[in-house]
């Protein structure tokens, strides 16, 4: 079955005749900005059961209805990769976690650093940005956003079966890439200020830390997660 263009992520189960009822938000996105009418075709993913095209069956200004008619992409999931970063300025911080969706984080970790110079998280915006983007993307899967942890408390319970790739600005220039280990992964970005000293030292402590040279000049935070979740995936990902 032909991907449908427009794409809304639901919570609600997915199958062959199954219903969807539209909250108001949905139903003003279709029908209001869209323009779409009864008999439009949606592309549905509520990020386990794949993409299911669905026909416009009701269509108002506060609500409406779709109904699922088969599935036209299977369900997949990312990586297991988590992406953690210390929280920036708003708009790339935003930034931040769209791209981590669209690339293949299957998990989302604000950290609050030494340096962190923005503590204020509002995880739920950022979730929804998460879902814009899987939405825009193709995706049918959406990375949790998790609640903010201090670096600390991150570090406290880690599982020795997480590889950390820690992206050392420390490093910058030297040759030092990501050596291959299979199993589950975490980037690490820091703050605009970078890590503290403390900080790390406890990571070139950790077994499992890895830390790597994201290239010969010191990068924005934005732009480090964007050149870790690159050389994670060609390296070790789904690309």
């Amino acid at each position: 079955m032909d991907r449908a263009k427009i794409r809304l992520f639901v919570d609600a189960p997915l199958g062959q005749g199954q219903s969807v009822d539209l909250n108001r938000d949905q139903a003003h996105y279709l029908f209001g900005v869209m323009r779409l009418k009864p008999g439009a075709c949606v592309a549905l993913f509520n990020g386990h059961e794949g993409e299911w095209t669905a026909e416009v069956a009701e269509a108002g200004k506060r609500a409406g209805r779709l109904v699922c008619l088969g599935q036209a992409a299977p369900q997949l999931d990312p990586p297991d990769l988590w992406l953690m970063f210390a929280p920036i300025k708003k708009a790339r911080t935003d930034f931040i976690v769209e791209k981590a969706a669209e690339m293949g984080a299957a998990r989302i970790v604000p950290v609050l650093t030494e340096y962190t110079n923005s503590e204020r998280v509002r995880v739920d915006r950022l979730q929804a940005h998460a879902v814009e983007a899987a939405e825009q993307c193709g995706g049918t899967f959406v990375p949790e956003v998790a609640e903010p942890l201090t670096f600390d408390r991150l570090l406290e319970d880690w599982p020795e079966d997480r590889h950390i790739m820690f992206c050392d600005e420390g490093l910058a220039g030297a040759s030092r890439g990501l050596a291959v280990h299979d199993g589950k992964w975490a980037i690490l970005i820091g703050p605009e200020g970078g890590f503290s000293g403390r900080e790390r030292e406890r990571l070139r402590a950790m077994p499992n830390a890895h830390p790597v040279s994201l290239g010969p000049r010191i990068l924005r935070a934005d732009t480090a997660a964007v050149a870790a979740l690159t050389l994670w995936q060609t390296t070790m990902g789904d690309w």
